[in-house]
Parts: C-alpha cells; sequence; structure tokens
C-alpha cells in the first residue's frame, strides 16, 4: 500500500527495519517478489497505478541495498 500511495517514508522504515532483521535473500523475496491476492508486487501495483516515483524509490533502495548479499 505504501508503494502504490507513494508514501516513501513508510517505504524507507519498512525497508530499514528488514535490513535489520532480514538477509538480502529474504529481502528480496519478502519485500520485492512477495504478491498480493491478485499476484502483483508492490512494483507491480506501484506501476498500475502509475506511481513513477515509488517505483524509483523501491528501484534505488534495491539497487543500493541488495548488489552485495550480506
Amino acid at each position: 500500500m505504501a508503494a502504490e500511495r507513494g508514501n516513501f517514508e513508510v517505504i524507507k522504515k519498512i525497508w530499514g527495519w528488514a535490513e535489520v532483521k532480514m538477509t538480502a535473500q529474504e529481502i528480496k523475496k519478502e519485500l520485492l517478489l512477495d504478491t498480493d491476492g491478485k499476484g502483483m508486487t508492490a512494483w507491480h501495483n506501484a506501476a498500475h497505478l502509475g506511481n513513477v516515483d515509488a517505483m524509483r524509490e523501491i528501484w534505488e533502495l534495491a539497487k543500493e541495498r541488495l548488489t552485495t548479499e550480506r
């Protein structure tokens, strides 16, 4: 929902919590690739609603923080 609505503070807060509690692989699986009841990821939902800024935020977080495995 945060991605759909472009709530960047919530996106960053969730991501920060995940980095403390999860491995990079778990973040990929649970945050980036997990789907809702319609089979859509957060990225898909942001794209579906035309929220390019949310898509960019998710992309940048993934690129910056998941490029190296922890």
